[in-house]
């Protein structure tokens, strides 16, 4: 493995045990086996390179959500219920996010990236939480996985600061079922 796998290797394995805000430069040259040089060389400043660690992260999080929408139909308390699996599987992903979303208002490339990975999250969401196919109408998939996108990261939320107390699968499925039968 070269410098630059080992650097991104550490720095997964450094968001995961330290976090975005406390993750040192020396922490990922101790964890990769590399030099200071190094970061700078592949991936230009220690940002940058957790900026790449997290979005591969939360690619390979995506990844397994990808497997459920292509695995066709469930129920919403199913579908739910894996998602906070994953959430359990993936908690310092998401942990991690937080530190990075932070960084979001001073650098365009990771907004840049976010979008982009934010959008897919939002088509895919609607096709497996409604069933729409963004190709048929984007606008609509866009808008219904909007709202997906914003309870999925409110229940990923809770599942990172108040584990204990955070939703089940079957309490959402529940819910959501409720305010849908409270505003018919």
């Amino acid at each position: 493995m070269g410098h630059r796998e080992a650097l991104l290797a550490a720095a997964k394995t450094c968001l995961a045990e330290k976090g975005y805000a406390r993750t040192t430069a020396r922490d990922l040259v101790s964890a990769s086996g590399t030099n200071l040089g190094s970061i700078g060389y592949h991936y230009g400043t220690k940002e940058a390179l957790l900026m790449r660690a997290a979005i591969e992260l939360m690619g390979e999080w995506s990844e397994e959500l990808e497997a459920l929408i292509a695995g066709g139909a469930r129920s919403p308390e199913q579908v739910w219920t894996y998602v906070v699996d994953l959430f359990a599987r993936y908690h310092h992903v998401w942990a991690a996010q937080f530190g990075v979303l932070a960084m979001v208002e001073h650098e365009s490339t990771l907004r840049a990236a976010l979008a982009e990975a934010t959008e897919r999250a939002r088509l895919g969401l609607a096709a497996l939480f409604a069933g729409l196919d963004p190709a048929a109408d984007v606008e609509r998939a866009r808008e219904v996985g909007s709202y997906y996108y914003a309870l999925l990261v409110g229940v990923m939320a809770q599942h990172v600061i108040d584990p204990e107390h955070a939703p089940t699968g079957q309490a959402i499925a529940r819910a959501i079922s409720s305010a849908t039968l409270s505003t018919s």
